[in-house]
């Protein structure tokens, strides 16, 4: 794995400069928990610096024509897709998702996003005559943007396309545990020829960087995706500049198994499903509704199903879960889990503690509770690792209430006849539900609601998050 000559940099108004302080961090490899790079930690001064790049660069790059940008894009998923396997080999190596997932998933969603983003740009229309008046969509200036480790690429990408679609100008904060991929995203970028200072990339801590980001004023939408709590933090310090500010924040998603389900299909494949990427995904399936009468035939499925998730080297053949991405977020699921226990409900596979034979790492044991009440904290908090617990219902109302009384909704899962289910489906109060199986889709929106955040992400509802409406009266 060959690491950029810039980690040390960062990317601002079309150039590599040094930053304003010499600080650092280390990059861990989380299977090994080892470093594996350093990079550049940014202060105050360097956001300043990259805002006002972009706020220099805004008014020409957003009177660009549609071609141009249409042009820019295809530039852009080309040099993505041409680096797709190095962009997964450092996804792999910092945050530990397997070299399977990280070369069929992690790197090609980002690539998606801007082929996507292309397609929607090149047939959008931006005017449209009401009346007398003309409403003109333009692009809303620029965009503040902080991104999580978990889907790291896919989430630059699915903000940054966008982005560029709608006119706008931007600054990133990527992830400082997962930096690595977005510094060849940079220099991609730069290849592609994106004009100087339309996008900047400065790396650093919340307290440093994010909060100085989010509060800004030159700054005119920040786009988010992390923690609710950290989310809370980004509206907070957005709030005094009144700037538009969209969040994808955390989950809790149920999975109702409906009694006329297949029951070995749809539990089997969703206990071994929300395993994928550790566990460490947002919208993961983690909360399954079924019957009280089924629950011993579905907890021996979804017990056979966990138990072939084979944990390990993300290097090796035939891993599928890799570690979890950090000792703080392996504490964090080991304390859950040990909550779980203590507060009754039934382990039946996995529980505390690394998987046999592996000694070092934060590798985390897949681990299934049944008999959980819908108070229990694993029921409630969002664990973001491969932990899933099962809870009984007596009817589809006591399925959808329970599935309702959560603080998140940002996605939820359904099996059963097709007409029932999405009778179902209708019902669950989340910005996504997915139907007897269904995978996710680049055109349709991606987003929460109650506090898993708000605005929305992917396809043409995520391009019009960068946009402002004007109203011209007299136009006709």
């Amino acid at each position: 794995m060959e690491l950029s000559s810039n980690l040390g940099r960062f990317y601002i108004n079309g150039e590599w400069v040094e930053p304003s302080t010499d600080a650092t961090v280390e990059v861990i490899n989380p299977a090994t928990e080892a470093p594996i790079a350093s990079i550049a930690m940014g202060t105050p001064a360097d956001v300043d610096a990259a805002v006002e790049a972009a706020q220099a660069a805004f008014d020409s790059y957003s009177q660009t024509s549609i071609e141009y940008r249409v042009e820019l894009l295809n530039r852009i998923t080309g040099l993505l897709s041409a680096r797709s396997e190095d962009l997964a080999n450092l996804i792999s190596a910092e945050m530990g998702a397997p070299k399977g997932l990280a070369k069929a998933a992690q790197a090609p969603t980002g690539v998606a996003h801007f082929a996507t983003m292309a397609q929607i740009l090149g047939s959008y229309e931006f005017e449209e005559q009401m009346g007398k008046s003309l409403i003109a969509k333009e692009p809303v200036g620029v965009v503040g943007m902080i991104t999580p480790w978990n889907w790291p690429l896919n989430q630059i990408a699915c903000k940054v396309a966008p982005a560029l679609a709608a006119g706008c100008t931007m600054v990133l904060k990527p992830s400082e545990v997962a930096p690595l991929n977005a510094i060849l995203f940079a220099e991609l970028l730069d290849e592609a020829e994106v004009p100087a200072g339309v996008f900047n990339l400065v790396n650093g801590d919340g307290p440093s960087v994010g909060a100085h980001l989010s509060a800004h004023p030159g700054v005119d939408m920040m786009s988010f995706t992390g923690s609710t709590r950290a989310g809370v933090e980004v509206a907070r310090n957005a709030a005094p500049t009144v700037k538009r500010v969209a969040q994808e924040l955390g989950g809790k998603s149920a999975n109702i198994i409906l009694d006329d389900a297949d029951l070995a299909e749809a539990v089997g494949r969703d206990a071994f499903g929300m395993c994928t990427n550790s566990g460490q995904s947002c919208n993961a399936a983690t909360r399954m509704f079924v019957p009280f009468s089924r629950m011993e035939e579905a907890a021996a499925i979804a017990k056979g199903s966990m138990e072939s998730v084979a944990v390990g080297d993300p290097v090796s053949d035939g891993t599928i879960i890799g570690p979890v991405v950090s000792e703080v977020q392996w504490n964090k699921i080991q304390a859950l889990i040990e909550a779980g226990i203590e507060e009754g409900a039934t382990l039946v596979t996995g529980g505390t503690g690394r998987p046999e034979g592996l000694d070092s790492g934060y590798f985390v044991r897949p681990t299934l509770f049944t008999n959980v009440t819908n108070d229990m904290r694993i029921a409630q908090e969002e664990i973001f690792g491969p932990v899933l617990v099962m809870i009984g219902y007596e009817d589809d109302d006591d399925a959808v209430r329970m599935a309702n009384e959560t603080l998140y909704g940002l996605s939820g899962y359904v099996s059963g006849s097709q007409d029932r289910a999405m009778s179902v489906a209708r019902r669950i109060r989340s910005g996504n539900v997915h139907v007897n199986g269904a995978g996710p889709d680049f055109n349709a929106p991606f987003g929460g609601y109650k506090q898993s955040g708000n605005g929305r992400e992917w396809g043409q509802h995520g391009f019009e998050e960068f946009l402002e409406t004007k109203a011209i009266m007299g136009a006709g």
